[in-house]
């Protein structure tokens, strides 16, 4: 039975409930080391990034899409989706489907020429409900990553 979810644009109030969500993604990728957002550093940069949640009625963020603009040379503008989750007591009643609608609205009425996202090579789940709504999964590229130490350290 699917609970009546209410998807809705993040304010800064939300932060707090997001990071939570940010670090249990984290955990579900095996990852939980590896958070060093915070609140603090989300409100200083709120200006790089948006996102939608998904509530219940009862006011529970249960689930979150944080996105952002980029360009790709060979398409131009584009919408990334850096992370879309869902607590995973509230998985399979259509959660991440309504929130991927929503990003594609918002694709769809910013003019993006593309939406990109990235989805660990295990998440059989995710890999399925993506393929399922049309996605194209690349298996070519591959992802390149400087830390922020990494940054400073080639910066010399």
């Amino acid at each position: 039975m699917n609970i009546k979810i209410n998807i809705r644009t993040a304010t800064e109030e939300d932060f707090p409930s997001i990071l939570l969500l940010i670090k249990e993604l984290a955990a579900f990728e095996k990852a939980h080391d590896k958070v060093s957002n915070s609140v603090e550093q989300m409100k200083k940069e709120k200006d790089l990034f948006r996102c939608f949640v998904a509530e219940t009625v009862s006011g529970e963020i249960v689930g979150m899409a944080l996105y952002f603009f980029a360009y790709y040379t060979w398409v131009g503008k584009s919408l990334y989706l850096e992370d879309i989750y869902i607590k995973e007591s509230f998985r399979k009643q259509n959660i991440g489907t309504a929130l991927l609608r929503k990003i594609f609205e918002v694709a769809n009425e910013e003019d993006c020429k593309r939406v990109r996202w990235q989805v660990l090579n295990w998440n059989k789940a995710a890999i399925n409900m993506y393929i399922k709504n049309g996605a194209e999964i690349d298996d070519e590229w591959l992802n390149c990553n400087f830390d922020s130490e990494g940054i400073k350290n080639f910066s010399k």
